[in-house]
């Protein structure tokens, strides 16, 4: 039966594939109490369900060992040898036994009473490695019980040709095609995206999340429809379905009919055409109707996205989220030289374009490791993140430092401080930056100059610009935090997503204030935010006085034929009369 899911466009387009479903930490597990003569029935079942997982996991072995090292690296090989050793320990067995003869648990309760026993023994080792194998134990756990209930491993792969498929569907898809996948989940950390850059998946979709929470950021970086904070997808989606992701509409379309199949498929070709359409305008420049040369600056996450900042027409990267490096790591922080190297290559892959690398911006929907929850804060957002954590970590923020200074040997490098809001932090930044290049004097290292820039993301900051542009070279508003500090709203939870509003009188009135001081004082200002990827306010900057927008390269074109199109003196009267307006709302500008 077709059905629809209604959540928040993230990223645009049409994609049309099979779902993958991947359950989120914990299943939820049924418990109940059985019948003695249930009792043998229910050990099979346990014992099942782990010959499943290992027969599993011995097919993806063998798999590996055909794979070269740059398609399966060691550490896979290894990580699936644990599983399997983990699998068949015989003290897991025997509780899982214990729990259901002598207790009389259901199979699935047992496992996981098992489970929790065994894993506060693993809490309680001292060898940091061992400790780290819980993880391990929780996620073969969670594919037995997988097993268990007939559901499909999430590690499957696209169906090919002569596989099962929907007899409506076949009438419309080319059967020599590999069926593209839909990834669907409760959610998924910005690390957990960044791993999707070369995945087979075609779109995703999640429970959870806002239009700019930081997974959504990333996923618009991978110019794949998305959907996110469609809150219960993942439970009323399942594994294989046929799913439409209108990645315009925020609307997701599971077991489609044959007919709206055609219809979305005639939307997927479309949209394929106006990006073919754009690609032409790479190599235009970026100017408007009265000759006004605007910065189209890309937005990037790790080292390598610099050649496909330039291959889309960037003039340099106007914000290197350097925070990417940091997370997922268990606490074993990136040394000086690995940072230094990331950045060199980012530097070198921009081929002499400006690189703007914003120290480290964790906290928040940005956990250094997503694996441990934060409950000692009830609000991570307003608490030690960005700066704050940098300052409290005097020696982690010297070594970053030092790696960026190094690297600025190497090409135009601007350094970003995210989160400022105190002049005594901005005080104690700089000294930090000083002593960064000391230190490096004694060490008889190379560094190079690096133009200093200020985020203006909190309200505190856009109201006391005077400091800043005091101390700075240049300012870059980050708007999305901007817009969720100075309304008050949290931009990862879908449950306010509507009253999260860029046009707020309030917060376009910081944005002009802090574009119009800006110029008068000579300090370049840009917005590296997602309203400057948003081509319904490309107008609206350009009018309130912005010459520099920086985005995800997959936004660049877009935006450019925004510019193009656009006449900043007839769009400035525009913009002054949108500021005086109570409730704002962007019309056509003719």
């Amino acid at each position: 039966m077709t059905f629809s899911i209604h959540g928040l466009p993230v990223a645009r387009g049409i994609a049309i594939g099979r779902a993958v479903l991947v359950a989120s930490s914990r299943l939820d597990v049924a418990h109940y109490f059985i019948e003695p003569s249930q009792v043998e029935a229910e050990i099979n079942r346990v014992r099942d369900g782990r010959d499943a997982v290992v027969e599993e996991i011995h097919r993806l072995q063998e798999s590996i060992a055909q794979m070269g090292p740059k398609e399966a690296p060691h550490e896979m090989a290894a990580l699936l040898e644990v599983h399997s050793m983990l699998l068949q320990d015989d003290e897991l067995a025997q509780g899982v036994k214990h729990w259901i003869k002598d207790r009389l648990y259901n199979a699935e309760w047992a496992l996981t009473s098992q489970l929790e026993v065994v894993a506060r023994q693993f809490d309680e080792m001292e060898d940091d490695y061992l400790r780290e194998r819980k993880a391990d134990l929780e996620q073969i756990t969670e594919r037995v019980l997988r097993a268990m209930r007939g559901v499909s491993s999430p590690l499957i792969q696209p169906l090919g040709r002569g596989e099962r498929k929907s007899s409506q569907q076949d009438l419309l898809l080319d059967d020599t095609v590999d069926v593209p996948l839909i990834l669907v989940a409760h959610d998924l950390s910005p690390a957990d995206m960044l791993q999707f850059k070369q995945s087979v998946f075609a779109g995703f979709i999640t429970d959870v999340g806002g239009k700019t929470s930081h997974t959504a950021i990333v996923a618009r970086s991978l110019d794949i429809p998305a959907v996110v904070g469609a809150r219960l997808g993942s439970q009323l989606i399942r594994q294989d379905d046929w799913v439409i992701i209108d990645g315009d509409a925020g609307v997701v379309v599971v077991d489609p009919s044959a007919i709206i199949l055609a219809e979305y498929g005639f939307k997927q070709r479309q949209g394929e055409l106006a990006r073919g359409r754009l690609a032409r305008l790479l190599h235009t420049p970026a100017v408007t109707l009265d000759g006004q040369k605007i910065e189209l600056l890309a937005n990037i996450e790790m080292p390598d996205d610099a050649v496909g900042a330039v291959n889309a027409g960037a003039v340099g990267v106007g914000l290197f989220r350097s925070e990417f490096m940091f997370m997922g790591r268990h606490g074993k922080l990136p040394n000086e030289e690995e940072q230094f190297l990331a950045y060199r290559r980012a530097v070198e892959g921009m081929q002499g374009l400006p690189v703007t690398i914003r120290t480290v911006d964790v906290g928040a929907d940005k956990p250094l490791d997503d694996t441990v929850r934060d409950n000692a804060h009830l609000n991570p957002a307003l608490g030690l993140r960005a700066i704050r954590w940098s300052l409290a970590e005097p020696t982690m923020f010297l070594t970053q430092l030092r790696a960026i200074l190094r690297a600025a040997a190497f090409g135009q490098v601007r350094m970003l401080i995210p989160m400022l809001a105190h002049a005594s932090q901005i005080r104690q930044t700089m000294s930090l930056i000083d002593h960064a290049r000391v230190q490096l004097d004694n060490r008889g290292v190379a560094y190079g100059p690096v133009q200093i820039g200020a985020m203006i993301e909190i309200p505190a900051a856009a109201l006391t610009l005077r400091v800043f542009l005091k101390y700075f070279d240049f300012l870059s508003i980050g708007t999305n935090d901007l817009i969720q500090y100075t309304l008050a709203i949290d931009r990862a939870d879908e449950s306010v997503a509507h009253l999260y509003d860029p046009l707020h009188p309030a917060v376009l009135r910081l944005i002009a204030d802090t574009i119009a001081q800006g110029q008068a004082q000579g300090k370049p200002v840009s917005v590296c935010g997602e309203m400057a990827g948003d081509v319904t306010c490309t107008k609206l900057l350009l009018g309130l006085g912005l010459r520099s927008f920086s985005m995800h390269p997959t936004q660049i074109l877009a935006v450019k034929q925004e510019i193009l199109r656009a006449d900043t003196g007839k769009l400035a009267g525009w913009a002054t009369q949108l500021l005086a307006e109570d409730e704002p709302a962007l019309r056509v500008v003719k």
